[in-house]
């Protein structure tokens, strides 16, 4: 079994651990951080990588359990969203392929961060033809209290934070932008999907 924390568009390195792994527990009783996967991921633009974040209601107290991170819609984050992935992504292959899919995901309004990433890491599953199952975890796990493989702690987007993972060895693809910039690796898996279609699983 495999335990992950949430995540928007999770990075490559997310998804090469759900690849591997039959049964995937997703923590759901955690207090939610910022700076993390969480609400933000990472795509490739003509400038090189982009960040995308999900702005997020303010708790009143300092701890917020992450089934009730509520997701703001004060600022038209959605629209820009979707109008980066667009510009990043609409010369790559395999854009216009999975753009009926994605686009509901920037038009539908998500009261919860937690079921917003759970659609989309279900869909992200599905496009990648992965037979990984999704379960929820049905309490906080304790940091060396799970039977399987505890990635929790280990994908971050911050280097500080980031510890290192020898079992992920990011293989370079053809991006939209790399012959401007380079292979830039462990991008948002949608960056794989968008690039390389169905081969994106043997990838991962």
């Amino acid at each position: 079994m495999l335990l992950l924390n949430t995540a928007y568009f999770p990075p490559i390195q997310y998804f090469s651990k759900i690849a591997r792994t039959e049964k995937v527990v997703l923590e759901a009783h955690e207090n939610y951080l910022k700076q993390s996967y969480r609400n933000r991921c990472y795509i490739y633009g003509a400038n090189g990588k982009l960040s995308l974040n999900i702005p997020i209601k303010k708790a009143s107290g300092l701890k917020m359990p992450i089934r009730d991170v509520k997701i703001e819609y004060l600022t038209h984050w959605q629209k820009i969203h979707w109008k980066s992935i667009e510009s990043a992504y609409q010369s790559s292959p395999f854009f216009e392929f999975y753009i009926d899919d994605l686009i509901p995901f920037f038009q539908n309004k998500h009261k919860f961060l937690f079921d917003f990433n759970l659609e989309i890491i279900q869909f992200l599953i599905e496009a990648l033809e992965l037979d990984s199952e999704i379960t929820l975890s049905e309490t906080y796990e304790k940091p060396g209290s799970f039977s399987g493989q505890d990635y929790r702690d280990i994908i971050h987007p911050k280097k500080d934070f980031n510890k290192f993972d020898p079992k992920f060895n990011p293989q370079e693809y053809t991006q939209v932008f790399s012959p401007k910039h380079g292979f830039i690796p462990n991008l948002s898996v949608l960056d794989l999907l968008l690039n390389t279609g169905p081969e994106a699983g043997m990838f991962l």
